[in-house]
């Protein structure tokens, strides 16, 4: 489709629509058109992929950027970028004697991604055909049933590897966009090379039988299946070489130790679910050796007794209630203020209730006290009263 554009000041005069696979590079992208498809705020193209497919175009980005100068630290650094600390890579795949199936951690990673150019890969990239997205609680998950891993070999010849399957990623939903989980199922592979090559060495046989034969077994090289099969050693002793790496301990400490706490997690029972214990009511002891409780039942027992035995109870004990402080205090389940008791030793709260005669006899009262003569009881005031009103 041609045709002039009607937009003030644009000289173009048409425009391609280009296809939602192709990477949203510089070349991509149509040319400006304002009002015309585009971000009103920004100012851009409307985005057309996936947050998730723009991750993979990204990691694919990096791993051009591949050189043989790159050590170690860029191959941690990649790993970084693209994968969770706690990331699992797993592959699965089915060579000749069997199925196999290999799982790495966070810390064999990068040393995967290197080993696929140490076979001979001068190039890597993934290509994802209808993939499906879906969202979870906390990570996003992108499943892909066609998917091909492509790598180039320029040894001993130029041949292009296809490799088909299964791609399962699981991304952590977050600002990063990092993968927790890879998951690669390979079904087949194709090892495809130029026609060049073959008329070239089509009248020599031993060319055309060495051309006819793979360089990779279901898609990966020697060196990567090699290592495939060292992890399987390498995984379990993460972590032997973390408790070395962190304590600075012997090798057959480590393992003695690692043992020692893999042993204990198997013979422990397994953790019960925290029981909150019953509040207990403290018990108040009396000078007399009698036990008052703060419970339910002490409103009945107090309302029983008699004004003197209130009376010495109130005057037998000095309790001062201080104030619960913020820390370092155990105030009990109910967060009970702390009660300190202090005691007169040389002050006895019983002298002069329970002995009346003690009492009524001290030399303090004089002989015409009011204190000494005893209260009539009921019954004689009750004699006295008709003399008195017969005398009147």
């Amino acid at each position: 489709m041609s045709g002039g554009c009607s937009c003030p000041g644009c000289s173009s005069k048409s425009f391609k629509l280009y296809s939602p696979k192709e990477p949203p590079n510089g070349n991509a992208f149509p040319p400006y058109h304002p009002g015309s498809m585009l971000d009103r705020d920004v100012g851009r193209h409307t985005p057309y992929m996936n947050q998730t497919d723009y991750r993979i175009f990204e990691l694919n980005k990096r791993l051009q950027n591949w050189a043989e100068e790159c050590d170690n630290l860029w191959w941690d650094a990649f790993t970084t970028e693209f994968f969770e600390d706690d990331a699992m890579l797993t592959i699965t795949f089915c060579l000749e004697d069997g199925p196999k199936r290999y799982t790495i951690g966070r810390t064999l990673i990068p040393r995967y991604f290197r080993s696929i150019f140490e076979g001979g890969a001068t190039d890597l990239y993934y290509v994802l055909k209808h993939p499906k997205e879906s969202f979870h609680n906390n990570f996003v998950s992108l499943d892909c049933d066609q998917c091909t891993m492509v790598t180039q070999h320029g040894k001993p010849m130029f041949t292009k590897v296809c490799v088909e399957g299964r791609l399962y990623l699981e991304f952590m939903f977050d600002d990063m966009m990092r993968i927790k989980t890879w998951h690669f199922n390979i079904r087949q592979h194709r090892e495809l090379i130029p026609r060049s090559i073959l008329a070239m060495n089509s009248q020599d046989p031993q060319m055309l039988d060495q051309l006819s034969k793979n360089i990779t077994r279901c898609g990966l090289s020697n060196s990567t299946l090699n290592y495939l099969r060292l992890c399987v050693i390498l995984e379990p002793m993460q972590e032997l070489m973390s408790r070395h790496k962190t304590y600075s301990l012997s090798p057959r400490d480590c393992l003695k130790t690692c043992l020692f706490q893999k042993w204990q997690r198997m013979v422990a029972p397994p953790a019960e679910p925290a029981r909150q214990a019953p509040s207990k009511r403290r018990k108040r002891k009396m000078s007399g050796g009698s036990t008052i409780s703060s419970g339910p039942n002490s409103n009945t027992n107090s309302k029983k007794k008699s004004p003197a035995s209130s009376f010495a109870l109130s005057s037998q004990d000095v309790m001062v209630v201080g104030e619960p402080t913020l820390m370092g205090g155990e105030f009990g389940d109910e967060d009970e203020r702390l009660i300190t008791r202090l005691e007169n030793t040389q002050y006895d709260a019983t002298n002069g209730i329970d002995d009346e005669d003690s009492f009524n006899n001290s030399p303090a009262l004089g002989a015409n006290s009011p204190w000494n003569s005893k209260p009539p009881s009921s019954q004689e005031s009750k004699s006295e009263n008709p003399t008195s009103q017969a005398s009147q």
